[in-house]
Order: structure tokens, then C-alpha cells, then sequence
């Protein structure tokens, strides 16, 4: 096998893996816009509504920030002095 035969070789191998590679991406591409289609279409996307009886689901408890930072302020006092 001659150096030209194995670069013509490496190089129509080098060609069908891009070619395998690209024909994948635009069959994943193709499958996401589909899902993306058919989740749109049943309203799968939206969130659900909550109750007024219940609490938001966002909503934090109230936390007070000056009795963290003094926590804190004191841990970082106590491992210094130590």
C-alpha cells in the first residue's frame, strides 16, 4: 500500500465520520424540534397555577439578614483568635 493509497483512504474515512456526525446532529436537531412541537401543543410548558389558599411556591421565609452577618461576623472572630 503506497503513501497515496493510505492518504486517499484516511481521507474518504475522515469524510464519512463528518458526514455520520453531521447526518446525527440534524436528526437530533429534527427530534428537538419535534418534542419541542408536540410539548408546546399538549401545554406540557406552562406552570401550573396555585391555589390563593396556598402559599407561593417562590416565596422564601423571612430571614434576618443582621442575625446571620453577626453569625458569621463571630465565626470568622472565633476561628482568627484561635
Amino acid at each position: 500500500m503506497t503513501v497515496s493509497d493510505m492518504l486517499s483512504q484516511s481521507g474518504i474515512l475522515t469524510l464519512l465520520g463528518m458526514g455520520v456526525v453531521f447526518a446525527f446532529l440534524i436528526v437530533m436537531i429534527l427530534a428537538m424540534t419535534l418534542l419541542h412541537t408536540v410539548i408546546h401543543a399538549l401545554k406540557w410548558d406552562k406552570e401550573p397555577e396555585t391555589p390563593a389558599s396556598a402559599p407561593a411556591a417562590s416565596s422564601a421565609p423571612a430571614v434576618d439578614t443582621g442575625a446571620v452577618v453577626a453569625a458569621i461576623a463571630a465565626a470568622v472572630h472565633e476561628k482568627q483568635s484561635v
